[in-house]
């Protein structure tokens, strides 16, 4: 697939962060090595006092950019599945029956991602692993409720929004489309976890694709 990264640009919400850090080499640096260190050491590890010795800067300068690691971690989310939603609608854009858009939603955002190495500061693939590992501690906290309000998770619910219409499309007597819809989008982080370190939990392998079980989930129960 082309370079979708070069064709749009993905607007974060401006709440994240005290300044933007795709607007300097600074900030460019501080999310390219914040992706490499989380995903080696871990979010619970992670530090800006760690950060700032891995770029040589000050913590104090990566402050300027974020007001703490929670926010960065939002961001590090909001960055992937903002443009795991274009490749959606880039996908789908032109397809016309709802089980073919279905299924390449499905495959979008179940399959493993290969980094696009002309994205010069984001690696897809490493953060990808942080979605799968990380995600769910931007939102299991206190204050997910506001966090809500201040559109922190709009675009991941966007995406759940999206599934939800298209299994909608497929069958409109279906009960449970939005439900399944965020079953399919959150679970699929889940078998992948799995999988990397429980994978006597799961079915998923190099044999058997969580794309296509999710597809026959929803043949089964929609159709």
């Amino acid at each position: 697939m082309e370079n979708l990264a070069h064709n749009i640009s993905i607007s974060i919400n401006e709440k994240l962060f005290l300044k933007n850090p795709e607007s300097t080499a600074l900030g460019k640096n501080i999310i390219e090595h914040s992706i490499f260190l989380i995903n080696e050491i871990g979010f619970e590890n992670f530090t800006f006092k760690k950060l700032g010795k891995k770029i040589q800067s000050n913590e104090s300068s990566i402050y300027r950019y974020f007001e703490n690691k929670h926010k960065l971690l939002i961001y590090l989310s909001t960055w992937y599945w903002s443009w795991i939603e274009y490749r959606i609608v880039f996908s789908t854009h032109n397809v016309k029956l709802p089980i073919e858009k279905i299924e390449k939603t499905i495959e979008i955002i179940a399959n493993n991602v290969e980094n696009d190495d002309r994205t010069a500061h984001i690696n897809e693939s490493i953060l990808n692993k942080i979605v799968i590992a990380e995600f769910s501690k931007t939102f299991l906290t206190k204050e997910v409720d506001q966090e809500i309000k201040e559109g922190f998770f709009n675009v991941y619910q966007r995406i759940v929004n999206r599934l939800e219409n298209m299994i909608t499309e497929l069958n409109p007597n279906y009960t449970f489309a939005k439900t399944l819809a965020s079953s399919i989008v959150q679970g699929a982080l889940h078998q992948h976890y799995l999988k990397e370190h429980f994978s006597n939990l799961t079915n998923i392998s190099e044999v058997n694709s969580l794309n296509a079980f999710y597809v026959n989930l929803i043949k089964k129960v929609v159709l």
